[in-house]
């Protein structure tokens, strides 16, 4: 299971970098075409929901690498016992409000299909394909956190806190600048 659940957070992260060098490809695209008179209009479209897609498609990923914002100076300061209490109850807390997000997400995008709600910028396209990935990513997310709080729960250090120790032996604090 461990194995399946980390290619699939890498997978998710490797979706959201495609969706990234898209947009990048996109908008040099549409500069280029910009110069001859080409009219691209949609691009503007498609570019903000691929940043949306990038963006949530990317949170587990990140989450379990350790590129989230932690403010950790009370758990730098506590005992080993104190700081595992606080990490789940973090977590738990995380857990509530990440699964309320997916929940929503999830029924946002069915109530976009079953109404057939269409985008309405140059783009035609039925809402509920772009806010897919909203709620993948949420649902994702969700499982990174719940993941990460079974294993905290079951003794282990939080994923996170060894990738950033990790980079850190190595000599890259560049995720602290």
């Amino acid at each position: 299971m461990r194995k399946f659940l980390d290619t699939l957070y890498l997978a998710a992260g490797a979706l959201a970098a495609l969706c990234i060098l898209t947009i990048c490809v996109l908008m040099i695209g549409q500069s280029v075409l910009r110069e001859f008179g080409v009219r691209t209009g949609a691009t503007n479209d498609v570019v903000s929901w691929l940043c949306a897609a990038s963006a949530f498609l990317a949170m587990a990923h990140a989450f379990k690498h350790g590129d989230f914002v932690r403010v950790s100076l009370l758990l730098e300061k506590v005992s080993p016992r104190v700081r595992r209490t606080l990490e789940l109850a973090s977590l738990a807390i995380a857990c509530v409000a990440i699964g309320y997000l997916a929940w929503w997400a999830t029924r946002f995008t069915y109530e976009s299909w079953e109404f057939n709600d269409m985008a309405n910028g140059l783009l035609a396209l039925p809402l509920w394909i772009p806010q897919t990935t909203f709620m993948v990513g949420s649902w994702l997310f969700f499982i990174a956190v719940l993941d990460e709080m079974v294993l905290v729960a079951r003794g282990a250090r939080p994923t996170y806190v060894v990738a950033v120790e990790e980079r850190h032996a190595q000599g890259d604090f560049s995720a602290d600048v």
